[in-house]
């Protein structure tokens, strides 16, 4: 039973995933809702496991449809990668409840700024070119592949907001973008979880599969209809991850 429910929250967390980041908020929950005695360091190994193939998906098919500047994201997603084993390593030596807490009030900031800057992301319009873009993006890259290894829920999300305010991308192309990124910072935090025997790699290639189906979904849509909905549907997975991670938090 616990099997078939965490299925479809992969299922769900994919679709989100696919187009704005924040499949943590449902996928997370769910597995420590499933398996309450279980590490949390193994519970997050075991949500990577199925998240990257949704993502890999979901990356594959922005690639075929978006146009992709993969000098920049290659060495973005090299930092990412170094980003996210420092994080993993950290996972298996902290608490990050500090972390925890202070989410729901970072999110919120980044809620509230996307509100009063309507016409942010509708536009396609780089800030930076060459060297310059390369720099700021892996930055980006570096500090939220820790994060992710650490942690994780909201990664897409922040990744997206990132590329959109500082490198000027739109919602669409930045959804694309920040898909390169989290396969890197993915497979970082499973290489080292998985040594240290924190995945459990039945359960995790099942919810893969589902996580793939949803990916599928999540990325028609997006390409489909745009930014403008990528930007609607943004500001809702926001919205609730703000809840639901201060529920988390303080509740």
């Amino acid at each position: 039973m616990e099997q078939i429910f965490v299925m479809l929250a992969s299922f769900g967390a994919g679709l989100i995933d696919a187009v704005v980041g924040g499949g943590g908020l449902v996928l997370l929950p769910a597995l420590f809702a499933a398996f309450p005695n279980a590490a949390p360091a193994t519970l997050i190994g075991t949500n990577k496991t199925a998240s990257v193939w949704g993502t890999m998906a979901a990356t594959y098919r922005y690639a075929r449809r978006v146009d992709l500047k993969w000098r920049v994201l290659l060495v973005a997603a090299a930092a990412a990668f170094v980003g996210s084993l420092a994080g993993a390593q950290a996972l298996t030596m902290i608490n990050p409840d500090a972390l925890r807490k202070a989410l729901p009030f970072i999110l919120a900031a980044v809620l509230i700024y996307m509100l009063t800057n309507k016409q942010l992301g509708h536009h396609h319009a780089p800030k930076f070119a060459g060297k310059h873009e390369v720099a700021v993006a892996a930055v980006i890259a570096v500090v939220l592949g820790v994060y992710d290894g650490i942690f994780g829920p909201g990664t897409g999300s922040f990744l997206i907001f990132l590329f959109v305010r500082l490198l000027g991308y739109d919602f669409l192309h930045a959804s694309a973008s920040a898909k390169v990124l989290n396969v890197a910072t993915n497979i970082a935090a499973i290489l080292l979880l998985a040594a240290k025997g924190h995945i459990w790699w039945k359960i995790g290639l099942m919810m893969g599969v589902a996580n793939i189906a949803g990916s599928f979904v999540g990325t028609h849509l997006a390409l489909k209809h745009g930014s403008g909905f990528v930007r609607v549907a943004f500001l809702v997975v926001v919205s609730a991850l703000i809840l639901k991670t201060a529920f988390d938090a303080f509740g």
